[in-house]
């Protein structure tokens, strides 16, 4: 700087730049050897570790999907590798879909999504206690999600490694879009089976033995068909279906009654009906 200017208070830019650190090489230097995860870790707190070895974890999955999904797309998603790859998948979705069934877990999936169905108690203890059930429905959805998951995320080219889903989780989307379809057809197929009951229930024997059942035991030893004939449609459907084991819930969405407080003052006005009448005769 000379005499001037410092005179006139001129400061001169500096190059900042720090000297020494990266080495001086041309633009296409690679870039290093690699780090192992183990020195990766190496003094890392515990809770950063942790974080980093399951974001290692899920970035080899996806890796590894990448590379089986440009395998697969080389044969048309065809052959006996896809064969393999399919079944495992639908091993996996039968699985999971089992397991969300059985907890109730599913509807609140499907609800997020735009599907709410809105199950009843006695379909939410129909899918925890039954596992034909369950696997009926997982069956169904998977043979139905995999064709769809097939041509819009594989050969459609919606599955991406950057989207941060692997190919099995980006199947279950799949799958909880085929669900409710599949949910629904089941409840009117169930429906139309407790229809089929409450038509034997109206014509059963009337000896046969309801004896545990509570509206028997109020009734004592009536003859429930000729009873039965006196009543109304309405009267007679209700007792009929609760003669025949079925809970007041149950009856108000096969008869779409308005509530169970309907059900129950039709039960309760029939029972003091009966009961005068025996009286009556003694």
């Amino acid at each position: 700087m000379s005499g001037g200017e410092q005179a006139a208070g001129v400061v001169l830019a500096v190059d900042a730049r720090p000297l020494g650190i990266q080495p001086q090489k041309s633009p296409d230097f690679d870039l290093g050897d690699p780090v192992p995860l183990a020195d990766a870790l190496h003094r890392v707190a515990p809770q950063y570790a942790d974080e980093t070895r399951r974001l290692q974890e899920k970035l080899e999955r996806r890796l590894a999907d990448q590379q089986l999904r440009n395998e697969m797309a080389k044969y048309n998603f065809a052959g006996k590798l896809y064969t393999k790859f399919q079944d495992e998948l639908a091993r996996y979705g039968m699985s999971v879909l089992r397991g969300w069934m059985h907890s109730g877990y599913i509807f609140t999936l499907t609800a997020s999504r735009g599907f709410a169905l809105h199950p009843s108690d006695s379909e939410l203890e129909e899918l925890r206690c039954d596992s034909d059930a369950r696997e009926e429905l997982a069956t169904m959805t998977v043979a139905l999600a995999l064709p769809r998951f097939r041509e819009h995320a594989l050969i459609g080219g919606r599955w991406r490694y950057e989207g941060g889903a692997n190919l099995s989780t980006y199947f279950m989307g799949a799958c909880l879009y085929v669900f409710p379809n599949e949910f629904r057809k089941r409840r009117v197929q169930r429906k139309k089976w407790m229809r089929q009951d409450f038509r034997d229930a109206v014509t059963r024997d009337p000896d046969a033995d309801h004896i545990s059942n509570p509206a028997v035991l109020v009734l004592g030893n009536m003859r429930v068909r000729e009873d039965l004939e006196r009543a109304d449609d309405r009267s007679r459907a209700i007792v009929a279906l609760t003669i025949d084991g079925y809970s007041q819930e149950e009856i108000v969405e096969l008869l779409d009654e308005t509530s169970i407080r309907a059900v129950e003052g039709v039960l309760y006005r029939w029972r003091i009906k009966e009961q005068g009448r025996m009286r009556k005769k003694g």
